[in-house]
């Protein structure tokens, strides 16, 4: 009856990865799958348990890292983080203290901050270090 329950399990893994693309439930679908075989040699429950939670673990600890990384290879920032690094020109005066300041890059303005915690002059050069909700948090360059 135990084999029964194990294919039952490695099918809704396999569902449910299936459905959400995540890489959530494999590892825990062979887990299952390897308790399967364990019952239908015999093993009892505590063994099937025990090979299911090691090898889920297993399985999770030594490859999602692998697979994660190779299947975000080719992946692109999208969006705002897509503007980290670049450089903008300030459309409107950076003034933390006064809490204004706006730039422009690609063709799009956005609200920004100073890194450094000072005045940017409008028409200077700036690059975006990183993005606090919708702010841009930049830094002055040297020209």
């Amino acid at each position: 009856m135990e084999g029964v329950f194990w294919l039952f399990i490695v099918v809704v893994m396999a569902v449910i990865e299936i459905i959400t693309l995540g890489l959530t439930t494999i590892w825990f679908a062979g887990g299952a799958l390897v308790a399967f075989v364990a019952s239908l040699l015999g093993a009892n429950l505590a063994v099937q348990v025990a090979l299911f939670v090691v090898v889920s673990v297993g399985l999770l600890a030594l490859t999602r890292p692998l697979a994660v990384k190779f299947l975000n290879k080719g992946r692109e920032s999208t969006n705002a983080e897509s503007l980290i690094g670049k450089k903008a020109v300030v459309k409107q005066e950076i003034d933390n203290l006064n809490a204004r300041g706006q730039v422009s890059v690609n063709g799009q303005e956005w609200t920004a901050r100073s890194l450094e915690d000072k005045v940017i002059k409008e028409g200077k050069t700036v690059e975006i270090a990183e993005i606090s909700g919708v702010k841009l948090m930049v830094r002055e360059t040297v020209e």
